[in-house]
């Protein structure tokens, strides 16, 4: 067994075992690979650090069922180099281990002309051996063509090794070896996975079934360690991470300077529940920071909200597959209406706007009443609406800030505003990355603001302060 290493506990602070696993293709089993890798480390003792590339909200929560620790999102779009090597270096300095799960497969990004928003470039950003997962399933031969046309196609990247998922038996196995050693491709393999579906967690839309759905039991768990135990050699992996991976950032510190966490902090309620789960770490830390004290109250059980609170947040999540459970607790919504419509602070996005909305239309065309503070209501699609990043630019003074406040964020939903009234104002210019001006977005009523965008706040990190000076002031 390797012995346990924690490179923070040498004089260089800035020292972090940490290594990429990244994909040829979204589908090819990263996620299955790197919570298997997750939980035979943390099996062995380790203390686990997981990142997930990109604005994802689904994977991090199965992370941190895995490691006991929450899982931080690091992006190219949304955050400059220096501020995601800040939170890699926040987060990951205190670890045995840093484990960082690519998006997609390791090369694609914005677009085919470079690696902007791609796996490989945030590798790059952070100096991390990279860990390249290869679907075998249905090749041989060709899948040492696939291995060895990665590790040509940017020599600049630390491109250490494979990992061959979906492996048919010793025979297959064998034959991927073969091919890798006839064509000397200089890549070390880690190993063969074989297929094990009934590990893989399910999808639905907008990606897997969240952690709160499809909770990673302990039986379950441990197969994953056993898989990856049994079949990789995790002694070579954990060698080969790379001492010295997330530099010392330049730049600003990526958190408001002003404002501290405590009990007496400015108590804010946050909806956490299945129907609403879609959080960035990065935020909740911006708010704390900003004086805020983060209260959790579910929408689907509790009949009243937290009491003395100044401001709601509802996040996104899926409201759309508890619209029965959320539509009949009518004293809550009551509440979070009158709290609205008085005037208090509300910051409502993507699911959590759908639920201030009149009603829910589901796929099976059951309209279901919600809050009712914003005059329209939404209707499920069975196909994708909306997915890409966002740049916003308030109109008007908001709880996000003054007027001409600029924020990045992304948006991803399979539902579409069916019918708004006249009273319902926009106060966000919105772009694409590409610069491109979209529909106007970010509703407004009072003093809530609920829009399809997830905001990334770590883009614009004194919208939290903002926003909790807000709920100090009028809440």
């Amino acid at each position: 067994m390797t012995e346990r290493r924690n490179l923070s506990s040498t004089n260089d602070s800035s020292l972090i075992a940490a290594l990429c696993i990244a994909g040829t293709h979204s589908g090819c089993g990263k996620t299955t690979v790197s919570l298997g890798i997750m939980a035979a480390l943390v099996r062995r003792g380790y203390t686990v650090q997981p990142f997930k590339v990109g604005p994802d909200f689904i994977d991090p929560g199965h992370h941190r069922r895995i490691t006991g620790r929450d899982s931080h999102n690091l992006d190219g779009w949304m955050m400059s180099p220096a501020y995601n090597r800040e939170i890699f270096l926040r987060y990951g300095q205190d670890a045995d281990e840093a484990v960082v799960e690519g998006v997609m497969g390791v090369f694609d990004g914005f677009s085919g002309r470079d690696e902007a928003g791609s796996t490989a470039q945030m590798a790059k950003w952070l100096g991390l051996p990279v860990i390249l997962v290869i679907d075998a399933r249905a090749m041989a031969r060709s899948a040492a063509a696939v291995a060895m046309g990665f590790a040509r196609f940017d020599s600049s990247l630390l491109l250490k090794g494979v990992i061959f998922n979906r492996v048919g038996s010793r025979g297959h196995a064998g034959m991927l070896q073969e091919a890798m050693k006839e064509r000397r491709i200089n890549l070390q393999i880690y190993g063969y996975l074989p297929r094990e579906e009934d590990l893989e967690i399910p999808s639905r839309h907008l990606g897997l079934v969240t952690d709160e759905d499809f909770g990673l039991n302990g039986d379950r768990v441990e197969r994953l360690a056993t898989w990856v135990e049994e079949n990789l050699d995790l002694d070579s992996l954990i060698a080969d991470t790379k001492a010295g991976a997330g530099m010392p950032a330049s730049g600003p510190s990526p958190g408001p300077e002003k404002g501290e966490c405590s009990d007496s902090g400015v108590r804010i309620g946050i909806a956490s529940d299945e129907a609403f789960c879609f959080y960035d770490q990065e935020n909740l830390r911006l708010l704390k920071e900003a004086g805020a004290r983060l209260i959790p109250f579910s929408p689907l059980r509790d009949e009243r909200l937290p009491g003395g609170i100044k401001g709601i947040i509802l996040g996104g999540g899926y409201p759309e597959l508890h619209c029965e459970a959320l539509s009949r607790n009518q004293v809550l919504l009551q509440q979070i209406r009158e709290f609205g419509l008085n005037g208090d602070p509300i910051y409502a996005e993507c699911g959590g706007f759908m639920f201030l909305m009149e009603a829910i239309r589901d796929l099976k065309g059951n309209l279901y009443s919600m809050v009712g503070i914003f005059p329209m209501h939404c209707v499920m699609e069975a196909r994708l609406e909306v997915l890409g990043y966002r740049e916003i630019t308030t109109g008007v003074d908001s709880i996000l800030g003054p007027s001409g406040t600029i924020v990045k964020g992304h948006e991803f939903h399979y539902s579409k505003i069916a019918e708004t009234r006249p009273s319902a104002v926009p106060i966000y210019a919105v772009r694409d990355r590409r610069g491109t001006a979209g529909e106007s977005e970010g509703f407004v009523r009072n003093r809530t603001l609920g829009s399809y965008i997830h905001l990334h706040w770590g883009s614009n990190p004194e919208v939290a302060l903002n926003f909790v000076q807000y709920c100090r002031r009028y809440g």
